[in-house]
């Protein structure tokens, strides 16, 4: 027995179900992708599938529809993957183990992947249907969207007849995306050299935190793990000599780390000195986080006296100087729209390699020269500790049409259902709006989803109730005329 057998809508659940059995991370959506290509094959349904793994597929319009405007429907075949220090699934090769509490939608000890399956999932609902009124649809679906929108940036829409997008890679039902910051990827390395050095080695974990999308929880005041062990050290630098032999945190840019590991060589005599620091460093995790990021703690393990290669003390400076002095969350808001966030940066991973620390970096922003500030400043100030900078993953953002005819169908429609207004905001996430709308002059975009709560984490939840509603939605804007 599956899952999410019985739970209404059910078609959607189950190909949701069908979804999060097949593994579809980043760089790891092939089988995916071949799923959904099998899918339009079995049931006669015109559809490309490129050598990315994107896939299109063209459903034609249902009758008394013909002459209405084709629509494409858009979402994305990648999830982020992030499991618990616990889980033992191996996310490039092992399906989700789903669990249903309530009205949520988790899985057991990794991120769920809502975000996008559930897109996928409403997409294959509605090409399978035989009883949902439309116009020509055409699925648009992506890969490499967690990485910088690879996917969308390659794809040849030319099959595609529609200039209206309707997107489902938002996460708050009531809430109708039309503009999202643009972005681009910051990929740092640093030359380093090491020596030997004596004494006791000593692992270190920061953990208890709660990371989260750099984009939509960007400004929640969460901690970065990555800043905070890089501050631990700096700290303790003050306090005591030791030599730095490992570091490494997060998981992909996009996610804000919420654990970071280090291991250090420092002399018995300085164990002391070490206890104090991590106390200290506490209490200034508590008293600046103690709201937005409570749990956050620093685990020590002593292993004992030994002989290993750790950084020379230039080296560890360059480390120290990177960690704790490159630009990282929220860089300026949006002086025209009240509360959003228009220019961020995320240390999304930090990690010492035999001969170099790398850092990936997000940038973000809703402002394009910004967007270009912020990488300057990143290039400059690696190339002050000797390091050089590869950017990539570049995507426009996605600006707020004063008319847009599909906002006022998708508007019109939630009044009806839901006898409210819905809320129409511009946000800080990319979105693949603008990327699409670049090879589609005159594209009209809207983005909307259910209810996900944590994505990008393990904690993920999504609402079975908000996922029904958000479907009844979806097929009234299909059926429009």
């Amino acid at each position: 027995m599956r899952v999410l057998q019985g739970l209404e809508p059910q078609n959607v659940f189950d190909f949701f179900e069908q979804i999060c059995a097949i593994p579809h991370t980043s760089h790891h959506e092939k089988a995916l992708s071949d799923f959904c290509a099998a899918f339009a094959k079995e049931r006669g349904l015109e559809h490309m599938q490129d050598e990315m793994g994107n896939v299109i597929i063209v459903k034609e319009a249902t009758p008394g529809y013909e002459d209405v405007e084709p629509l494409i429907i858009q979402g994305h075949l990648d999830m982020v993957g992030d499991k618990t220090a616990e889980c033992e699934l191996d996310l490039e090769k092992d399906g989700l183990r789903l669990r249903v509490d309530g009205d949520l939608i988790s899985a057991e000890g990794t991120t769920l992947g809502g975000d996008d399956g559930i897109a996928i999932a409403y997409t294959l609902a509605i090409l399978d249907a035989q009883d949902i009124p439309h116009p020509r649809l055409e699925a648009v679906m992506t890969v490499g969207e967690e990485i910088g929108l690879l996917g969308a940036t390659a794809i040849d829409l030319s099959m595609c007849r529609g200039k209206r997008l309707l997107n489902l890679d938002s996460e708050e039902e009531g809430v109708l995306t039309t503009g999202c910051a643009g972005g681009r990827r910051a990929h740092c390395r640093i030359p380093l050299k090491r020596v030997s050095a004596k004494g006791t080695a000593v692992q270190l974990k920061l953990a208890g935190l709660l990371g989260g999308h750099s984009g939509a929880e960007i400004d929640k005041g969460r901690a970065n793990a990555c800043v905070a062990m890089g501050r631990f050290l700096a700290l303790l630098r003050e306090k005591a000599e030791y030599g730095l032999v490992e570091f490494f945190g997060g998981v992909k840019d996009n996610v804000i780390p919420k654990s970071a590991d280090a291991r250090i060589v420092i002399g018995q005599e300085a164990i002391e000195a070490l206890k104090a620091a991590v106390a200290e460093f506490e209490r200034q995790m508590k008293a600046e986080y103690g709201t937005a990021d409570p749990n956050i703690r620093l685990l020590v393990e002593e292993q004992g006296a030994c002989e290993l290669q750790a950084l020379d003390a230039d080296s560890l400076d360059f480390v120290l100087d990177a960690l704790n002095l490159m630009p990282n969350g929220v860089q300026s808001m949006s002086a025209d729209l009240p509360g959003l966030v228009e220019t961020s940066m995320n240390m999304g991973i930090a990690e010492l390699k035999e001969d170099a620390l790398t850092l990936d970096e997000s940038i973000r922003s809703s402002v394009t020269s910004a967007k270009e500030q912020m990488a300057r400043k990143v290039q400059r100030f690696i190339r002050r500790l000797g390091g050089s900078v590869e950017f990539s993953g570049d995507y426009p953002a996605w600006p707020y049409a004063k008319d847009s005819k599909l906002r006022e169908i998708c508007v019109e429609i939630f009044e009806k259902q839901y006898h409210r207004k819905p809320e129409v905001m511009v946000i800080h996430a990319g979105l693949e709006c603008g990327i699409l709308s670049d090879k589609i002059p005159g594209l009209d975009c809207v983005s909307l989803g259910p209810d996900l709560l944590d994505i990008h984490t393990p904690q993920e939840r999504m609402s079975i109730s908000s996922v029904a509603r958000t479907w009844e939605y979806l097929k009234a804007i299909l059926a429009h005329k």
